[in-house]
């Protein structure tokens, strides 16, 4: 029967096990947010596309916390470990790191959730063979969902548009869904989640949201044939109908429009700018950045810790009224025992001359094989007690292997 008084600790050391990595993935998300906003501000400031693709990069985020680098180069040991140690050490710091995930998702998919429940009371309409959900509220068109994403048009704007300008409007929301903006605005509240603790990943959303909104009008404007004028007089027009008056709106979590004047004012100075792309080139620009990407992730995951990595130490401890280590020399101890399975081997004379050295006195217990999360962050190992006054030469010790048990089954699935 299991122990379920376990669940406990298996609990803490989750949260022990989870902060560690993504406090300081948080690290290297501000200086990320840092980079990108540079970028977009310097380099790609009339590159509509490339600053929309830095944004992919934070995949990467919330999958650095396991890098060796971090228990292995010196100079970054040096800069975290205080952190490695706080995080092991205050449990309540760890367990309030967790609660605040848990909060932050209630508010932002409690949200999302709202939202879907609100458009799926809506009226529908058809609009060009497309099923669309119709609000009396003034609120620019937008999409909710991801599955099963509904395009939300408000009544005025289907009373008072014309046939081509109601097309531009229902191909703009398709093509957000077309270009999976709505999959990374799921992507991003996930990773503000996570990375609660970095407040400019929300102050910052607005502009992710602007590089995704300005890539979308650059595509609807060069698919549908019209100018860049006649696809602005449709913004216009938007702004003019639908006021300011959407205070008492409840907020969309993915594309609702801009309402402030000067949001559309930028939106109008982009589409003012707009120029022919090649779809060629963007195509391979798109396949060179995923590319980058998922190099990106192989290069992390060659050089980061698995969720479960074998341990090859052993150890040597004695209890004579209190336990001990005499030793966890894997080095030298690996040339006297060996394991495999179901036996522990010991080479007898070797082994007694070491104890006899070492002062080895009272029950001498092996330590060794077994698992480890990260580099001095739990784990489990094998042990068995060598018994003196054997005359092999190789003593051969059974044991039963604890890496069947339940409980560090679950640990090595985190």
């Amino acid at each position: 029967m299991p122990d379920w008084s376990q669940l406990g600790s298996l609990f803490d050391f989750s949260a022990v096990y989870y902060t560690t990595q993504l406090v300081r993935c948080a690290i290297f998300s501000y200086m990320l947010l840092g980079l990108v906003m540079l970028l977009r501000k310097v380099l790609f400031s009339g590159r509509t596309f490339l600053k929309g693709m830095l944004w992919t990069s934070f995949l990467l985020i919330p999958f650095l916390g396991k890098l060796k680098m971090f228990y292995e180069n010196e100079f970054v040991i040096n800069l975290t470990w205080r952190l490695t140690g706080a995080a092991i050490s205050w449990i309540w710091a760890d367990r309030m790191y967790m609660a605040g995930i848990f909060t932050v998702f209630i508010c932002i998919f409690g949200k999302r959730l709202r939202l879907w429940r609100f458009v799926s009371g809506m009226e529908k309409a058809s609009l060009y063979h497309t099923l669309v959900r119709v609000t009396d509220m003034n609120v620019t068109p937008f999409t909710a969902g991801l599955l099963r994403p509904r395009i939300v048009i408000p009544k005025v704007i289907l009373e008072n548009y014309g046939r081509e300008e109601l097309w531009a409007v229902l191909q703009h929301e398709k093509t957000h869904i077309r270009l999976g903006h709505l999959w990374f605005g799921f992507l991003w509240d996930i990773l503000r989640c996570l990375l609660w603790v970095n407040p400019f990943l929300t102050i910052f959303q607005k502009q992710f949201r602007e590089d995704m909104e300005d890539i979308c009008d650059r595509v609807c404007i060069q698919k549908s044939g019209k100018t860049a004028q006649e696809y602005g007089m449709v913004l216009l027009k938007t702004l003019k109908l639908l006021g300011t008056e959407s205070g008492n709106t409840p907020s969309a979590v993915t594309y609702v429009g801009e309402q402030e004047f000067k949001d559309m004012k930028r939106r109008m100075g982009k589409i003012a700018d707009f120029c022919p792309y090649r779809k060629r080139m963007c195509l391979g620009m798109t396949g060179a950045a995923l590319l980058m990407i998922a190099s990106a992730f192989l290069a992390v995951r060659t050089h980061s810790y698995a969720r479960c990595n074998e341990s090859r130490d052993i150890m040597i401890g004695n209890y004579d009224g209190k336990a001990e280590i005499i030793s966890h020399d894997t080095g030298e101890l690996s040339r006297m025992i060996s394991y495999d399975d179901r036996f522990v081997y010991v080479r007898r004379e070797a082994f007694e001359e070491f104890l006899e050295k070492n002062h080895g006195e009272g029950e001498i217990w092996i330590v060794f094989g077994g698992f480890y999360k990260l580099p001095g962050l739990a784990g489990a190992a094998e042990a068995c007690i060598y018994e003196r006054g054997l005359r092999d030469k190789i003593v051969r010790i059974p044991y039963e292997s604890i890496m069947d048990n339940w409980y560090f089954e679950l640990l090595k699935l985190l």
